[in-house]
């Protein structure tokens, strides 16, 4: 069971479940557009089994009752995110049926009282856009200001909170330079162009919305600790250099107008034309700041070409993913973030939680929950403005390129039949949420 109540945290504290709409919708539905990641996943080696986000969990009829488990368990909010193919299917035209679909979506989270908590781009670019250079063209930022003002302008109203762009350094590096989520590039003059871009499009989708007299808008970011291998010189570079290419490129843009030097070093040289001049549109004001955190990694230095360094086994318990679980680094990142960039601004876990092959009882899962919301009341007692938190994922989903194995849901998903089990991580923060004094 959990070891807190809803009444050990703040007033107001939200508690949420998150998702996003390539992994649960059932892409092939409704009229959505090709994406990158149906290119991805239909090449060859790229996902485990050329799995694909088809049918995902069929989240596209069967949302109602996926938000009747959601009310049931006592949560406040619901973080999902909006399929800009879906949407605009070839990344320019729209498709009524795909915002009808979100209109509806809405008036269903509503109903049953629950918050909706929009992420406008969860890493599902359409295959147009792509072949035009994706993330490389600088263009992309006027291409998604004009989805933001689209999807916007018709569920905008209805919105508690709205981020534009999940996980910016999956978006940058993850996919441009590692090669390992869509479009699949190993490619350092491509990773600094999307390292950059994906700031520029977040602001300009900042200022979409602002235009549309929207509020309580921040933006989402993804965090991983980095810890030396060792007490020397040069492991303790390699690690502030993950830690600025992971963790201060993003915050410094849009909190500080400025990019860590220490990757501008490796960087530098392959940014596009002019990218200093773009900061008062990366740095737009944000009413809160996400954090998403899962683990840490351990850093040590190599002989490799720049970034130079390497990742070497930690010594602590991992998850299915091979996560080591470090709830420290939970805390920490929230009271730096508090103390370095946003000051009093509000910030939230948006994303935490853990892959398990335990099934639905899933006791590793609550002691994980246990573990990190343990984080955020350190935190708390630090004077970090945590405002809430919100768990990943309601269910088990696609879990990018390793496909249907890795599990971090609270409701277990058979996907032959597509029946949801509530686990018992599920019934717990049940029973936790509703514990009021």
């Amino acid at each position: 069971m959990m070891k807190f109540k809803r009444a050990d945290f703040p007033a107001g504290f939200l508690f949420g479940a998150a998702t996003s709409s390539y992994q649960i919708e059932g892409h092939a539905q409704g009229g959505a557009g090709r994406t990158h990641w149906d290119d991805f996943a239909d090449t060859p080696g790229n996902v485990i089994r050329a799995e694909n986000g088809d049918l995902a969990c069929d989240h596209y009829t069967r949302f109602e009752s996926d938000f009747d488990l959601l009310k049931d368990a006592g949560f406040d909010a619901y973080r999902f995110s909006t399929s800009w193919a879906r949407v605009m299917p070839d990344g320019t035209t729209v498709n009524p049926d795909g915002l009808d679909y979100y209109d509806r979506l809405t008036d269903a989270l509503l109903e049953r009282g629950l918050k909706p908590c929009a992420t406008l781009y969860h890493w599902e670019l359409p295959s147009a856009l792509n072949d035009l250079g994706g993330w490389r063209n600088r263009d992309i930022a006027k291409w998604f200001g004009e989805f933001t003002e689209t999807i916007m302008g018709r569920i905008g109203d209805r919105m508690y909170s709205v981020a534009p762009i999940n996980e910016p350094w999956c978006v940058g590096w993850l996919s441009h330079f590692l090669g390992h989520h869509a479009p699949g590039l190993r490619d350092i003059r491509a990773t600094a162009r999307a390292m950059h871009h994906v700031l520029l499009a977040h602001g300009t989708a900042i200022q979409a919305m602002r235009g549309l007299g929207m509020n309580n808008l921040g933006g989402v970011f993804n965090f991983e600790w980095a810890t030396p291998a060792d007490d020397s010189p040069a492991a303790i570079k390699a690690a502030e250099l993950y830690d600025g290419y992971y963790n201060r490129w993003f915050l410094g843009g849009v909190f500080k107008k400025e990019y860590p030097a220490n990757v501008l070093e490796g960087l530098g040289p392959h940014m596009p034309n002019g990218w200093q001049d773009d900061f008062d549109v990366i740095g737009q004001p944000l009413d809160w700041c996400g954090l998403n955190y899962y683990t840490r990694k351990v850093i040590a230095p190599n002989t490799d070409p720049w970034p130079s360094h390497q990742e070497v086994p930690g010594p602590l318990p991992k998850t299915q993913m091979g996560w080591e679980i470090y709830p420290q680094g939970l805390e920490d990142f929230l009271t730096r973030t508090a103390a370095e960039y946003t000051g009093d601004l509000p910030l939230y876990v948006t994303e935490n939680g853990m892959a398990s092959t335990s099934g639905t009882d899933d006791q590793d899962r609550i002691a994980y929950l246990n573990d990190h919301l343990q984080a955020v009341q350190n935190a708390l007692s630090k004077g970090a403005p945590v405002k809430g938190y919100i768990t990943w994922s309601l269910m088990d989903n696609y879990e990018w390129a390793l496909g249907y194995e890795k599990r971090f849901g609270l409701l277990h998903v058979d996907f032959k039949t597509l029946q949801r089990t509530p686990k018992a991580s599920y019934h717990a923060l049940k029973q936790m949420l509703a514990l009021k004094d």
